[in-house]
């Protein structure tokens, strides 16, 4: 845990309590302040009495005799519209942030000089998260990981000398933290997600470029026109920077080509890293994982060797791209985690002859984009409240069924692929959509789809079925 003294005697208010909220109140706790917490849900505010720490109503709470509200990530600030703790925050005058703002706070005054590596982006973020944290370790480098990640922020050890924090930031997390300067900033890419939470593309952008824009060193993802444009004005600031870019060319920084992870200096290029020697790191989208994690690992003052030899052996991340079974030419893959059409496209063009499962709460502008990638599914197996919707999308590209449940989806799409004769034959949940629909989060839905791939192999073992 990391104590929160920098608010020592100071009346804050907590609002949220999930996870990341309860991990805030006790280091608060821990620190000295005065804290108050609450939540919308009277599940949450029963764990956190039973945590010991003090909840009340904050519609019953003088506002203007606290120092601070602190929201969990996942509470609206601005869209569709503020939080009700919010407008009275506001009406008070008092200072509204999250947990990476506590941190940030923490660092700056105990270790302001300790390594802090935050990676952002609309996809891969979590990948590129653990991949960095896992090169570290491997060079032997003391690693904390957490924030968007999983284990909060706050949770983690305290910033300190010869200590390095690679922390995942959500675009939630970056409007909630006005003093977040990490040491070495990475933003991989930024394409439509969380609208409802942000109004336009435009803000979201801004949001994640604020981050990078207060980096000691920045990575920047350049095929999109954000990180592009973002790249030219850290460059006219004459801030530290490196490009990478897998659909574009760099003249100085890391890009892909045939297969390679190549770097761009002074005019020429020399190829660093075969990317078909990591098995977890397939496709195109992983070449821009691995090449922010060889920047940031570089900037951090490891080898190529030592980088090198982290990406190899790097095990991959739970529900993003995850291979949880393969019988004969058929593979089974976990990607629970594209939660937009983006990330399940990345997924798409990583397979041939895919049997694909989607659906859920759809983003803006459904599966559209995902045109191109149609020729690769053998058929389309569709779920939750988007179905009808991506029926529509894939009507006479296609073929496709519909289905009530991710369980049925899944054993008519198993066994649609076991008849298959092709080669290489992929399942892939890869759902395009948000969870909300019919599972708490994405890590439910992931771990119903693994329990429903495991039945159904075990009922064709007894059944004798080759396997």
């Amino acid at each position: 845990m990391i104590p929160v003294t920098t608010m020592s005697a100071k009346r804050v208010a907590v609002f949220g309590l999930g996870g990341s909220g309860l991990s805030t109140a006790s280091a608060l706790v821990a620190g000295g302040a005065d804290v108050v917490v609450w939540d919308d849900n009277e599940a949450r505010v029963s764990a956190a009495l039973d945590a010991g720490l003090p909840a009340r109503d904050l519609r019953q709470v003088d506002f203007s005799a606290l120092d601070a509200l602190v929201l969990a990530p996942g509470v609206p600030l601005t869209h569709p519209r503020p939080h009700w703790t919010v407008d009275l925050a506001r009406n008070a005058g008092v200072e509204i942030i999250g947990d990476i703002e506590l941190f940030c706070r923490e660092r700056a005054a105990h270790a302001p000089d300790s390594a802090f590596i935050a990676i952002t982006g609309t996809n891969g973020k979590s990948t590129t998260t653990a991949l960095i944290a896992h090169v570290l370790n491997q060079a032997g480098r003391a690693v904390e990981m957490g924030g968007n990640i999983g284990t909060p922020i706050l949770s983690l050890a305290p910033a300190a000398a010869g200590r390095i924090h690679v922390v995942e930031c959500s675009s939630y997390q970056i409007d909630l933290a006005p003093g977040l300067a990490p040491s070495i900033g990475v933003l991989l890419n930024v394409s439509p997600d969380h609208l409802d939470r942000h109004g336009t593309l435009e803000n979201y952008a801004a949001i994640k470029a604020r981050m990078i824009e207060q980096s000691g060193a920045a990575v920047i993802g350049i095929d999109d026109r954000f990180g592009a444009k973002l790249a030219d004005i850290m460059e006219a600031a004459a801030k530290p920077l490196t490009r990478i870019g897998i659909r574009s060319p760099v003249s100085d920084g890391f890009m892909m080509q045939n297969g390679w992870l190549v770097e761009a200096a002074g005019g020429s290029t020399r190829r660093v890293f075969d990317l078909s020697q990591a098995e977890n790191l397939r496709g195109a989208h992983n070449a821009q994982n691995a090449a922010a994690a060889f920047a940031a690992c570089r900037n951090c003052g490891l080898s190529d060797q030592q980088i090198t030899a982290g990406l190899i052996s790097f095990p991959g991340l739970v529900h993003r791209m995850e291979t949880i079974a393969q019988q004969g030419r058929v593979r089974v893959v976990n990607d629970t985690k594209a939660t937009n059409a983006d990330a399940a496209g990345r997924a798409l063009l990583s397979f041939e002859h895919i049997y694909w499962i989607a659906g859920g709460v759809p983003k803006s502008g459904g599966i559209a984009s995902l045109a191109e990638h149609f020729p690769r599914i053998a058929k389309a197996y569709l779920i939750g409240d988007a179905r009808d919707e991506f029926a529509a999308s894939l009507d006479g590209h296609v073929p496709f069924a519909l289905f009530q449940t991710l369980q049925a989806a899944t054993a008519a799409a198993l066994e649609d692929a076991r008849r298959d004769e092709a080669a290489d034959v992929t399942v892939l949940l890869s759902p395009a959509c948000a969870s909300f629909d019919q599972f708490a989060n994405f890590e439910e839905r992931g771990e119903t789809f693994r329990a429903a791939v495991l039945d159904h192999l075990s009922h064709d073992t007894l059944q004798g079925r080759p396997s």
